[in-house]
């Protein structure tokens, strides 16, 4: 009897335990099921399907390294500043809140994975190039068109910017990030979209010529000033791929790993044109990377480095060093992240800032040392910044995603000279070499439809409009000669706005798809001060 009692009691035991598990079970997936539709219904279309990303970065927890779980739930509740993510405090509970955290702090049932192979597989050939002619199929100036990227539903318009007619419009991937970068001739643009596409578009023939998939969640793209080479930096996988652009076919992945082995996302990459090479900025880890692209090869392109690869890598001597590979790594150490950056235009310095900090650093590539701290209150917008002569110095100035002001700094020293009040926070600054005014928007806050009008030479503002009441302005751009701007509506029921750049009368309105950004050809391959690289 007693060991009979004892099994029954074991078999109860044991069938409370499964009853406990199945029923924790369904707990679980009734929450996980919850969570999916919590982040279908709120994140997926920005975020994209299965996390992998769209308009939004992809949201997996090796993605999201330097955002804790707290944080996370303080950007859902309240929105994040410089970007387009809103609020959710007032349509989501807080349980809501921290199931969706919880959900996209899980990892992935698949890891998501982008190797070469999937990159090689992913081309597409959509037109043989050598057979299209290589004449424009319309009359315009080449160097003067403009490419306007409307959002609204995923197009761009290709635009004469003599007559400000639209030659053609056409659609693009959904999502595009990081503004389209111009072969060095202005026949070619590349696109980029977040979910990793790059595009090839003949501007002469109208036509996409051919498409890869260079990730799963992209940043940004940059093309060489030879024009040889097209580099992509991801969020996800934390890489960089290098593309031929004739062909759009990758020649090199690089893995973001920092020198102790820390991952990271590439938070954006650019040419250099002075220094014939790519600078690389890394999210996640204090350094900054610069790689050569020089065709040339070997030690006399690289000689002035190769100190530089041997320190880094701790291998010694270099009499006998020779440059075996391709694109190597020239490895910037920072003191802290940098989350946003400008050149000054000789690309000798690099100055930046973390999105957490309030001051900048000013790092001489050359000597890969700091030379400078900057005091910048608020979060300035640095990757906006701009350029011009002032009372016989060189000034930077800079918008601000957090305080409404533009802060100017004189360039020989480091050091603020004035800061600029404005009505909100702003987003895009903008001039022209031959423009006496920059231009700087209101992007956030109840003043978003107004746009300031800065004198270069006084450093006052002279002007404020406000072309579309209740929706946003931003974002300008100038003809190749100065003498016009071209303004955005960022509205579903948008417009570019064409002003005179020297009486600042509004010539003409053009209805958009909200058209975000627009990037004349001559100023982006002759990288003019007024506008961003």
């Amino acid at each position: 009897m007693k060991n009979t009692f004892i099994v029954s009691t074991l078999c109860a035991a044991l069938f409370s335990s499964i009853a406990l598990a199945q029923s924790s079970i369904t707990v679980n997936n009734n929450q996980h099921h919850k969570a999916e539709k919590l982040y279908q219904d709120n994140c997926q279309s920005c975020h994209g399907v299965d996390r992998l990303g769209a308009m939004g970065p992809a949201l997996f927890p090796e993605n999201l390294s330097r955002l804790r779980k707290p944080k996370a739930i303080k950007v859902i509740e309240n929105g994040r500043l410089a970007t387009q993510m809103p609020s959710f405090k007032d349509k989501l509970s807080q349980s809501d809140i921290k199931t969706l955290v919880d959900y996209i702090y899980s990892p992935a049932k698949v890891a998501p994975k982008w190797t070469l192979t999937d990159i090689k597989a992913s081309h597409v050939q959509h037109f043989d190039q050598t057979k299209l002619g290589n004449k424009p199929l319309f009359n315009a100036d080449p160097m003067n068109l403009f490419i306007v990227v409307e959002l609204g539903d995923h197009s761009a318009t290709l635009l004469n910017g003599d007559t400000f007619e639209p030659i053609t419009r056409f659609k693009t991937r959904f999502a595009l990030h990081g503004g389209p970068k111009y072969s060095p001739d202005g026949r070619f643009v590349y696109f980029a979209s977040r979910d990793g596409w790059i595009s090839k578009y003949d501007i002469y023939n109208m036509k996409t010529i051919v498409e890869v998939r260079a990730g799963i969640n992209t940043r940004n793209l940059a093309v060489s000033s030879d024009g040889k080479y097209a580099i992509v930096g991801n969020y996800l996988p934390h890489n960089i791929v290098i593309l031929d652009t004739a062909t759009l076919q990758p020649i090199k992945v690089v893995e973001t790993i920092d020198q102790n082995g820390k991952s990271s996302r590439v938070s954006a990459v650019y040419n250099a044109p002075p220094r014939h090479s790519f600078i690389i900025a890394l999210k996640d880890v204090k350094e900054v990377w610069e790689i050569p692209y020089d065709d040339q090869g070997g030690v006399d392109v690289y000689k002035g480095w190769a100190h530089d690869y041997r320190k880094d890598s701790g291998e010694g001597k270099i009499e006998n060093w020779k440059v075996e590979e391709k694109f190597p790594i020239r490895r910037i150490r920072t003191e802290d992240y940098l989350d946003d950056f400008f050149f000054d235009p000789d690309y000798i310095n690099l100055i930046g800032a973390s999105r957490d900090s309030q001051n900048g650093q000013v790092i001489n590539l050359d000597t890969k040392k700091k030379v400078a701290t900057i005091e910048m209150a608020g979060m300035p917008h640095l990757g906006s910044g701009i350029t011009w002569e002032y009372q016989g110095k060189q000034v930077f100035a800079s918008p601000n995603i957090k305080e409404g002001r533009v802060t100017v700094i004189d360039m020989d020293n480091w050091q603020v000279i004035k800061e600029i009040k404005t009505d909100g926070p702003g987003f895009f600054m903008r001039s022209h070499s031959k423009s006496p005014y920059a231009w700087v928007d209101v992007f956030f806050g109840p003043n978003k439809e107004k746009v300031h009008i800065i004198k270069k030479d006084t450093l006052e503002i002279v002007k404020t409009i406000a072309p579309a009441p209740g929706k946003t302005a931003a974002h300008v751009e100038f003809t190749k000669d100065g003498n016009y701007v071209l303004l955005s509506i960022w509205d579903n029921d948008g417009a570019l706005i064409v002003y005179d750049a020297n009486t600042l009368k509004e010539i003409k309105r053009l209805p958009m798809k909200k058209p975000s950004g627009k990037y004349n050809v001559y100023n982006k391959t002759h990288y003019d001060r007024g506008t961003s690289h």
